[in-house]
């Protein structure tokens, strides 16, 4: 897969998050020398366990209207921690204390932490001028 499609589908899944008010969004990118199985995990918390269910629908539906479906979801019954599987990156959804118990950025140490600014770049507008159609008018 394209870097920029990867990093296009990880934007969408943060997107998602953000829309549902998930809190402390963190973004991991793994080493590839590190055994990771994926380039980047999605981190983020939610407060109760309605919303991480939420979250974890619109990452869910965004993707799928990009054409990607999860190869594996776990823990959406007991919403203590939602782990959705897109192979290439995982998004991991947690309660405060799961998320404190668990401590995936201090596991992946090694890894880049990254804002979710560093992926979601605006798309940038070429300007382009008017074509100027008024001739003037000459002067006698």
């Amino acid at each position: 897969m394209k870097k920029n499609d990867l990093k296009q589908q990880v934007s969408a899944a943060i997107a998602a998050c953000q829309e549902k008010k998930a809190e402390n969004i963190s973004i991991l990118e793994l080493e590839k020398g590190s055994g990771a199985f994926t380039d980047y995990f999605v981190v983020c918390s939610g407060t109760n366990p309605r919303q991480i269910q939420a979250i974890s629908d619109e990452v869910e539906d965004r993707l799928k209207k990009a054409g990607l479906r999860p190869a594996h979801v776990e823990g959406y019954k007991q919403a203590e921690w939602v782990l959705i599987d897109y192979v290439d990156f995982v998004v991991h959804i947690f309660t405060e204390k799961a998320r404190q118990y668990y401590d995936l950025e201090r596991l992946w140490k090694s890894a880049k932490k990254l804002r979710p600014s560093e992926l979601m770049a605006p798309v940038r507008v070429r300007s382009k001028r008017a074509p100027t159609t008024a001739k003037r008018k000459k002067r006698a």
